[in-house]
């Protein structure tokens, strides 16, 4: 009977470890079935029952290797469903049953770690701890969309052979091409503002809603009629904005998954600018100079006074693994660090995650440095939560931590000179190499001292 223990044993750790809902729950059915099989064997064993063991491992081992059902070259049409029964669509290209490609706008997101199990599929997101779990359907996908970071599931359905994203009905009624006022959530307590800027072409439009602290990623979609339709999905965060717009007027919600909507208003205005956002955190009365300790992923405890950051200039990058506008900064910064190191140039990440333990946090952290080829030190400064307010409690010179990502720039003496709040990525476009200039120079400027 010890074979028949130590069987089950390995199925049900196997089982266990494929991590989609549909294997486990087959793996459930399976299991009752052997447990009464093995049970009765116990009980009596006979030629008869053995048969019966024979053709559940049997089956069981069939289920194991088949993995014939694959994903097809071509277009798919991924809708995730949120809130009001709306749908949140995107297009991804597989390349070869192991790769795939997700297109928002100008961006290309490439996936690579796919797995089947019998006619069930699992794809994960580069960087972000977020995956798609779902079953065939024909050449079709019905599934759930989990981020594991936040705890979150949506249903989703992809359909193959298609590559719009959005059906429009009507001719486009008006351009939104240019640069829009916005405020979300007006007249409540989570009210902010943000810059609205766009570009269509026929029905096609594109751009980004660009906040004091960051955008709303590479936005794609189309006006149909008098309705705006944009999506995005980048790895980490899904978002649907549908508004009706006039001449000069939008107003309409903004969906981030199925856990989260707000309305928003927008209004046409070509000089809006946002506050400068180098301007929104601070040093608090008494500080010149940032201090901390926190580990590296080898356990050493590392601060801004070891040799490495001595009579260099120094960037502090305050961050997480789950960030998309952080990856967006962790790219840039890694390859200007690269190119300027030996010009006694140095950056620190201090990541705050959302796993529960260090060792989960690190695997995390170390996924993330071999997808970017990070060089510089990402010490763990907080985990379990992403809370801003028990960051500042750990970086008491800092007026308060507004968002993640944050960019500290230290002199060669120690002195911080600037705090930049958030980042501006590609999707922004123009304000992007503005950045780019701006960062590039200024950090000449402090070599140069």
């Amino acid at each position: 009977m010890q074979f028949i223990d130590g069987y089950l044993d390995v199925q049900r750790n196997y089982y266990k470890s494929l991590d989609t809902q549909y294997v486990k729950l087959e793996y459930a059915f399976l299991c009752k079935v052997f447990i009464v099989i093995s049970n009765s064997i116990k009980k009596q064993f006979s030629m008869r029952y053995l048969s019966l063991l024979l053709m559940a491992l049997s089956l069981l081992s069939c289920k194991k290797e088949d993995t014939s059902k694959t994903l097809k070259k071509g277009t798919y049409r991924m809708v995730l469903e949120v809130q009001d029964t709306q749908e949140l669509p995107f297009i991804f290209e597989v390349t070869s049953d192991s790769t795939l490609t997700i297109f928002n706008a100008d961006e290309r997101i490439e996936v690579n770690e796919i797995r089947y199990v019998n006619d069930s599929i699992y794809i994960k997101t580069p960087v972000f701890q977020s995956y798609f779990a779902g079953v065939f359907e024909g050449n079709n996908i019905k599934g759930e969309y989990i981020n594991k970071t936040r705890n979150r599931i949506v249903p989703f359905f992809a359909t193959y052979d298609t590559d719009v994203r959005f059906y429009p009905r009507t001719d486009s009624a008006f351009d939104i091409s240019g640069v829009w006022e916005v405020v979300f959530s007006k007249d409540t307590k989570g009210e902010y503002i943000a810059k609205g800027v766009f570009e269509q072409d026929g029905q096609y439009a594109t751009g980004t809603f660009r906040t004091t602290t960051g955008d709303y990623r590479y936005l794609e979609g189309v006006m149909d009629g008098s309705t705006l339709k944009l999506s995005t999905y980048d790895g980490a965060h899904a978002f649907l904005f549908k508004a009706d717009v006039s001449k000069d007027e939008m107003s309409g919600q903004f969906y981030s998954g199925n856990h989260w909507k707000e309305p928003f208003a927008a209004k046409r205005n070509p000089d809006y600018t946002l506050p400068k956002i180098d301007e929104l955190t601070y040093l608090n009365e008494g500080y010149e100079a940032l201090e901390f300790s926190f580990p590296d992923e080898k356990g050493n405890m590392v601060s801004l006074s070891d040799e490495r950051f001595k009579d260099k200039v120094v960037l502090v990058q305050i961050m997480g693994t789950w960030c998309p506008n952080c990856l967006d900064s962790s790219k840039f910064y890694t390859q200007f660090h690269d190119e300027n190191k030996d010009k006694g140039f140095e950056v620190v990440a201090l990541t705050v995650e959302f796993k529960k333990t260090p060792e989960a946090a690190f695997e995390n952290i170390n996924r993330l440095r071999a997808r970017v080829g990070m060089t510089y030190p990402i010490l763990l400064a907080q985990y379990g939560s992403g809370s801003k307010s028990k960051l500042q409690e750990k970086l008491p010179a800092l007026n308060h931590v507004l968002s993640y990502p944050t960019s500290i720039f230290i002199d060669k003496t120690g002195k911080v000179r600037k705090i930049h709040t958030g980042f501006n990525g590609p999707a922004t476009g123009k304000k992007y190499t503005e950045f780019k200039t701006e960062f590039e120079g200024f950090i000449a400027e402090l070599l140069a001292e």
